[in-house]
């Protein structure tokens, strides 16, 4: 996987981190600082983390699943991605503004958690994915989800929630892309 496609995939799961970020700029009066960093390094560390745990896992199981492994890959992309259009489609506004002015660990911390999951499974998939570069991976990752929810605080602040549901949606639609791309690559169509 190039450098292209791990962008693509990092910004594909910054999108849940983002949009709780932008919740969390509009609790505030005026974004600073701490706020921005405060939500780039919980979520952009849990991004990162999770996908290290998930590819550490997918590894011990590789072998024995080779043969189905590029189908793996792409199920959980495609699964993950639409499960992000359908909440966006389906769901209110995520926005709880008296949790959005919470910046506690417990909050941070449940919120890292909730919105990396995802990251999770993806890690998994990059380990049945193969030439993946982990480490390349989960720094990208880690930087993309930090530099996109410190932005999302200070978007949040600045616009209200109406980029939430758009950015839930560019996420679904870039991890199906990414999940089409490694099935039709092993199938030899790319």
């Amino acid at each position: 996987m190039g450098f292209v496609e791990l962008f693509a995939l990092a910004v594909g799961l910054s999108m849940d981190a983002f949009a709780v970020s932008v919740c969390k700029g509009l609790s505030m009066k005026k974004a600073g600082l701490k706020g921005m960093a405060t939500c780039g390094i919980w979520f952009g560390g849990f991004q990162a983390l999770m996908p290290l745990i998930g590819f550490l896992l997918g590894s011990l199981f590789a072998r024995q699943i080779e043969a189905v492994d590029h189908l793996i890959a792409f199920a959980l992309l495609v699964f993950i991605g639409l499960n992000m259009l359908r909440e966006a489609i389906t769901k209110p506004s995520s926005c709880d503004y008296e949790a959005g002015a919470d910046f506690s660990a417990k909050t941070m911390f449940t919120m890292a958690v909730a919105t990396s999951i995802d990251a999770l499974a993806v890690g998994v998939s990059l380990a049945f994915a193969g030439n993946v570069n982990i480490w390349a991976a989960i720094a990208l990752i880690g930087a993309t989800t930090y530099a996109l929810s410190a932005a999302g605080v200070k978007i949040g602040s600045i616009f209200g929630d109406k980029y939430e549901k758009k950015a839930q949606i560019a996420g679904g639609v870039i991890l199906i892309i990414l999940g089409f791309k490694i099935l039709l690559e092993h199938l030899g169509v790319l």
